[in-house]
């Protein structure tokens, strides 16, 4: 029990208390992500919001083919791209040709999303978001194993669709996030993997077994975008918490927009930077007590395979190096 890889998510914010001309800012996040490669780290994920106050990114598979023509051996991946938002086979294609560009290094990581206002934007229907997804799946994994697809669904209608080049690997891995019963089936039905919080990798597996499928292919990649590694814990929290807190502070916004999804409690509120730096939300761990607290998890969950931690918004580019720096030489040797 040993293997377990490792990345960072960069979602090229720019808040307005750290604001940063555009270019500079998206040319030194792609940099960024090409240094970390150069450290031994192993993907780069980039997500989607629209609408944000802080202009998170919005166009994912832009920001994924610059960061493939800046690196050589990283997996790239969505980590969430809102797939309902897209026409299936628009992102299938744009998916082929990041696989390309990349030479097979693309990998999606999807969900449904949880913001009204988003679909709104798009002028599509929040309530049927799930069944837009199903239909979405069913197209994308048809067009990237060489169908020509013919569908006539309730969201999407195509006729002689076939993508031209095709999937060099005759598909595109997919990560699939999710909580409840039915999302976690859909994991099972078309994803490669579950995308999320671990403590739902059971649900995934036993849906696995539902499906037919063998559980031991099971792929677990975690999001651990609030865990730090660093030798002076009490300096690491004075120095990242503003960073970190309005990172919080912006997912309750998000939350708290149209009570769209009806989820409450502490992580769904704002709260103020002391209150914050209390919570115990920002875990800032020391190398050894990482090590512990990743093979802990490993024993808990055997599918889990990567861990994708943040940089978050604001942070200088050579702080960020630092803390990475520190967790690619104390921590990732213990995984190798």
């Amino acid at each position: 029990m040993t293997g377990l890889s490792f990345g960072y998510l960069y979602d090229f914010r720019n808040p307005d208390q750290w604001k940063r001309d555009w270019h500079e800012l998206y040319e030194e996040t792609i940099a960024l992500a090409a240094w970390s490669e150069g450290v031994g780290f192993n993907a780069a994920w980039v997500p989607e919001h629209h609408l944000a106050s802080d202009s998170y990114v919005s166009s994912p598979l832009i920001a994924l083919a610059a960061i493939a023509a800046r690196t050589k051996t990283i997996r790239l991946g969505s980590a969430i791209a809102l797939a309902p938002l897209y026409h299936p086979y628009r992102f299938a294609a744009d998916c082929v040709a990041l696989d390309i560009l990349s030479n097979g290094r693309a990998e999606m990581a999807l969900a449904i999303g949880y913001r009204r206002r988003e679909y709104e934007a798009f002028g599509l229907d929040f309530t049927k978001r799930g069944a837009r997804f199903d239909e979405f799946l069913e197209v994308a994994t048809r067009l990237w194993s060489g169908e020509t697809v013919d569908f006539a669904g309730e969201h999407y209608q195509l006729n002689g669709a076939k993508l031209m080049p095709p999937a060099p690997r005759g598909h595109i891995p997919l990560h699939i996030g999710g909580f409840a019963p039915k999302a976690l089936a859909r994991v099972a039905r078309f994803g490669d993997g579950y995308f999320g919080d671990p403590g739902a990798a059971a649900g995934y597996i036993d849906q696995l077994a539902k499906a037919g499928k063998d559980p031991a292919t099971a792929r677990v990649t975690a999001t651990t975008l609030f865990m730090v590694v660093a030798e002076d814990q009490a300096a690491a929290m004075d120095e990242l918490a503003p960073y970190f807190h309005h990172v919080n502070n912006t997912y309750a916004e998000f939350n708290n927009e149209d009570k769209a999804i009806g989820m409450d409690g502490p992580g769904m509120q704002a709260m103020s930077l002391d209150d914050y730096k209390a919570s115990g939300m920002l875990d800032i761990m020391m190398p050894d007590e990482a090590i512990a607290r990743f093979r802990a998890m490993q024993a808990k969950t055997p599918a889990l395979e990567h861990l994708m931690f943040m940089r978050p918004p604001g942070l200088s580019a050579e702080r960020f190096k630092a803390y990475a720096q520190l967790f690619a030489e104390k921590v990732m040797p213990a995984f190798a």
